[in-house]
């Protein structure tokens, strides 16, 4: 069984300018619910689901069986967020069935969210964050790998925009000033800035190009062998990043998110503005920004040391 005007649902997101990657996300997502749909409810019919299928789909969603949008084993426990997120475009999908007056088994309304649970935010030591960002340098064996993949982090960690923003970005978005075009979720346009140490590790990466591509970062391997594909992907950026912490033995977990986590925290110790640090990693609303920067334990502690009212108060 298939889902009911799939494709038609894909269209209707493109044509109302959702971006690329969303419109990838859902997708997938669906694609997940249509396997489970076929494999677990082993329903025959589209029109048979009901409430009790919503909420078997999330237990599996949040069970060690489930399976990827291509059929295999998920590894891990899927984390709240990326279930509601999966959930979010069922019941997108829901409403557009209803909005084109197809027929639709239930209402969107019944796809309820679950609970999120609160994680303590972690960030890396700002020291243990440099020697991630140098750490391509003597990591990599491939001298060319190394200083493309140090500029990637550099370029990341001086800008704190989204990977899906790195990853797209073309040699024409950055002017001679170091400063970035971006284009971010729907598509909005902002600019983000290089650091004087972004910009002179930049200017070595371009040095060595002469492929003539547009996009910033490429891999090296399909330019030799003539592949389409000519840009990185988050994928790879992602495990590299994962890969250098693991060889670092980081202990705090360091992603691409938290670096970008780590930008906005570190602006914020140094005394910078909660509305420059919106504009800057291209969030809509200031909420967003205060729940997403977030001090480290040892500045709290500093904090606390420094300003306590009752801390220079001797005992009597």
């Amino acid at each position: 069984m298939e889902l009911p005007n799939f494709d038609d649902f894909l269209l209707h997101l493109k044509v109302n300018n959702y971006s690329a990657e969303t419109i990838y996300n859902y997708e997938l997502d669906l694609k997940v619910f249509q396997l489970f749909l076929n494999e677990e409810a082993k329903l025959s019919d589209f029109n048979d689901i009901s409430k009790k299928t919503i909420e078997l789909f999330k237990a599996y969603m949040a069970s060690s069986d489930r399976k990827t949008a291509g059929g295999e084993k998920a590894e891990g426990n899927l984390a709240s967020s990326s279930l509601n997120r999966c959930l979010s475009s069922l019941r997108g999908y829901l409403k557009y069935l209803i909005e084109m007056d197809l027929r639709c088994p239930i209402a969107p309304e019944v796809v309820k969210m679950i609970k999120t649970e609160k994680k303590h935010s972690r960030v890396a030591e700002f020291e243990e964050l440099i020697k991630l960002i140098e750490s391509p340098a003597y990591l990599e064996n491939n001298p060319l790998v190394a200083l493309r993949n140090q500029t990637i982090l550099e370029v990341f960690f001086s800008t704190g925009m989204r990977i899906s923003e790195l990853c797209r970005l073309n040699k024409s978005d950055i002017d001679g000033t170091g400063r970035v075009f971006v284009i971010g979720k729907g598509k909005k346009e902002r600019f983000v800035y290089l650091t004087p140490r972004a910009q002179k590790i930049l200017e070595r990466y371009l040095a060595t190009r002469s492929d003539g591509l547009q996009a910033l970062f490429v891999p090296y391997a399909g330019i030799n062998v003539g592949s389409a594909k000519k840009r990185l992907s988050v994928n790879y950026i992602q495990m590299k990043i994962k890969e250098y912490r693991q060889k670092l033995k980081i202990n705090v977990p360091t992603s691409a998110h938290s670096l970008r986590h780590g930008f906005a925290t570190y602006l914020a110790e140094s005394g910078a503005s909660p509305a420059a640090i919106q504009i800057l990693l291209g969030h809509e609303s200031l909420d967003t920004t205060t729940r997403y920067v977030h001090a480290s334990d040892k500045f709290a502690e500093e904090t606390h040391r420094k300003f306590h009212p009752l801390a220079k108060v001797k005992e009597t």
